[in-house]
């Protein structure tokens, strides 16, 4: 199939172009190139690979691109609460309102599967879990441009919408500011993690089982289409407290309460993705693997300067 992926030269778009060629798909990149092109070199030689530097926003550009896929894979999205809190404009009309054009402007055919977060729910009673009928609620301008795009999609046929788990693991476009990767950056450079409320429980995902669910989600549009799932790996819900102490295992850091101090990205749920396992998915990639696997990448990289900065 011919798959449109925006913004695919970042953190997840750069890996996903990898694992759908390999199932003998033709991929069509989109991305503004806003950090670097390095991410997609690999690529370039590969005869069902195409590129071309565009904004979202240009719809006069995007819209003959969007005609040719049969697969739309709307990635592109000013990422993180910190980033879309410093451009609020930019914000709403990437997150937003470039989706909410996509969503209207598809053919009835064409199929989309579009990444939100369960940063949506925002913060969740601790006693319960959430599952993709919990009520979202949305506390910063990231989750809230997200889950109203999530929500133009939803209206929209042959849709597909996954809340992700917060990723972690490699990339050929690293992020160092996603929690797991910031954790073990920081054990590896400072020796020291300073912990914010560190009972607040996050779920996780290895980047690598996020492409493998996009395959997943592909081969099974049938079961899929229409849906809404959360991705992310069950077995390691956790709080901060608990994600220091695996990271303690491999690289030895000083784990410092913060007991007076609030973290200001205030989530804090459970979240399960029983739905997406129940058609028979399953996460390949665990804590352990995604922590030796940074470890490993912090040794290729001098400067921490990858981030949605």
């Amino acid at each position: 199939m011919k798959i449109l992926i925006t913004g695919g030269a970042g953190y997840i778009g750069s890996e996903m172009v990898g694992f759908l060629l390999n199932k003998g798909h033709e991929v069509t990149v989109v991305d503004t190139l806003d950090y670097g092109c390095t991410s997609l070199l690999r690529y370039i030689g590969h005869p069902r690979f195409y590129f071309e530097k565009m904004d979202v926003r240009r719809r006069d550009l995007l819209k003959p691109k969007l005609r040719e896929a049969d697969i739309i894979i709307p990635l592109a999205c000013l990422v993180g609460f910190p980033l879309c809190e410093d451009k609020p404009t930019e914000a709403i009309e990437i997150n937003h309102t470039a989706n909410e054009w996509i969503a209207e402007n598809k053919s009835k055919d064409q199929r989309v599967i579009y990444p939100c977060t369960n940063s949506g729910y925002g913060v969740a009673d601790g006693d319960g879990i959430c599952t993709e009928e919990s009520p979202l609620n949305p506390i910063s301008l990231y989750g809230s441009t997200k889950v109203s795009a999530e929500k133009a999609y939803q209206q929209a046929e042959e849709c597909c919408t996954l809340r992700l788990a917060t990723v972690f693991g490699p990339s050929s476009r690293p992020r160092t500011d996603l929690l797991v990767n910031n954790f073990v950056l920081k054990a590896l450079k400072d020796r020291v993690l300073v912990l914010y409320e560190c009972e607040f429980m996050r779920n996780y995902v290895h980047i690598w089982d996020i492409c493998r669910v996009y395959n997943f989600i592909i081969d099974n549009w049938d079961k899929c289409k229409n849906e809404t799932f959360n991705i992310g790996n069950d077995d390691i819900n956790m709080n901060k407290l608990q994600l220091a102490e695996k990271i303690n295992q491999y690289c030895p850091v000083e784990i410092i309460k913060a007991e007076f101090t609030q973290d200001l990205d205030k989530r804090n749920y459970i979240v399960s993705s029983q739905k997406i396992y129940d058609l028979g998915f399953s996460c390949e990639y665990d804590l352990d693997t995604g922590i030796q696997q940074l470890i490993n990448m912090y040794e290729l990289i001098d400067e921490p300067w990858y981030g949605n900065y």
